[in-house]
């Protein structure tokens, strides 16, 4: 029996092991790159789509943005500054602060103010309250529960310009509500003119921004009730507390975020109240009942003053933006102490 010599190894190398796989083959052609660089190279272009698709889906949004909000904004704060003529041949004169401190000597522009924040103060504490209350009386569960919120909604998705109609109906010298008062309740004498005066044309428009507002309030406050932890119910009814003290202690600060949002938004859209003022009286008598979004119209629409009425309108979103950071900033502290 012959014994065969295992080849040795040259010096320096170990000698293979055959662990039964193959090495792979290299590509012809095609530079020697580690795994572990393919590897980083992958995982880097994954991460540098994944940072890009959030941008690629608010792109649309943002352009949209740009061009209807942002656009239309800067040209009109640069048409305040100009006695801005329509005319593409004509020069429009540079008056810098000119169309400002026109209006702060406006008589019309402060009774405009005067009325977009009386129509505010007598619309937003109402659709809070009755918002609010309609949401507590639909929170529990009945057959007839849908039908009651679709009409207490029903107003929100009716048109402005039907809905204002109907009043201007309503409160007309005929109309439904001095045949109901003088008539019927035998309160006044029937031949109330609503629309004829400032603050009963007042008084109507403001019937109509609450009753238009509630149902919007009531779906805020319905959907935030919702979340109100049943438990701590439970504790408060088991301390003894009655409905007030329930809705203090444990309902309020606890709907307070949506609260906040039901407050900022009502303001803001007090003072653009524009429709119903239009067509219930168009201003008058007089331009008594004019807000500031009608004599904004009015300047620069039917005046074709564009200079001014940008101004108004630069005025006017200064205004409701104060307003805003000052109810975020009164909510946030009030927040702090409910939950501190």
């Amino acid at each position: 029996m012959t014994i065969l010599p295992t080849p040795l190894a040259p010096a320096g190398r170990a000698p293979e092991q055959d662990s039964g796989a193959r090495p792979a083959p290299r590509r012809a052609g095609r530079s020697a790159v580690p795994f572990g660089g393919h590897r980083r190279a992958r995982h880097s272009r994954k991460a540098a789509r994944a940072k890009l698709t959030p941008y690629l889906f608010l792109a649309p949004g943002v352009a949209l943005f740009a061009v209807a909000i942002l656009y239309p904004i800067t040209q009109a704060v640069n048409m305040s500054f100009f006695d801005w003529q329509l005319i593409a041949s004509a020069t429009s004169e540079f008056v810098g602060l000119g169309n400002y401190v026109r209006a702060l000597q406006d008589d019309r522009f402060w009774l405009a103010l005067a009325n977009s924040g009386i129509y505010m103060l007598f619309t937003v504490p109402p659709q809070i309250v009755l918002g609010l209350a309609v949401a507590i009386l639909l929170k529990k569960r009945s057959p007839a529960q849908p039908v009651f919120r679709a009409l207490y909604y029903l107003p929100v998705v009716t048109s402005w310009v039907v809905v204002s109609l109907l009043f201007k109906y309503l409160f007309a010298d005929a109309g439904l509500i001095n045949f109901a008062l003088g008539d019927l309740l035998h309160v006044t004498d029937g031949a109330t003119s609503w629309l004829a005066n400032r603050w009963t044309a007042l008084i109507a428009i403001c019937a109509l921004g609450v009753w238009k507002g509630i149902g919007w309030s009531m779906m805020i406050f319905l959907a935030a009730l919702q979340g109100v932890p049943r438990s701590l119910e439970e504790a408060a009814i088991m301390d003894g507390a009655n409905r007030w003290q329930q809705l203090r202690a444990v309902t309020l600060p606890a709907i307070w975020p949506a609260m906040l949002f039901v407050v900022v938004m009502l303001v803001i859209g007090g003072f653009n109240v524009f429709t119903s003022v239009l067509v219930m009286t168009g201003g008058g008598p007089g331009g008594q009942t004019e807000v500031l979004l009608t004599y904004m119209y009015q300047q620069a629409f039917e005046f074709l003053d564009f200079g001014y009425g940008s101004a108004l309108s630069v005025i006017l979103a200064i205004v409701v933006f104060v307003l805003a950071i000052v109810q975020l900033r009164v909510f946030r502290d009030r927040s702090g102490e409910a939950y501190a």
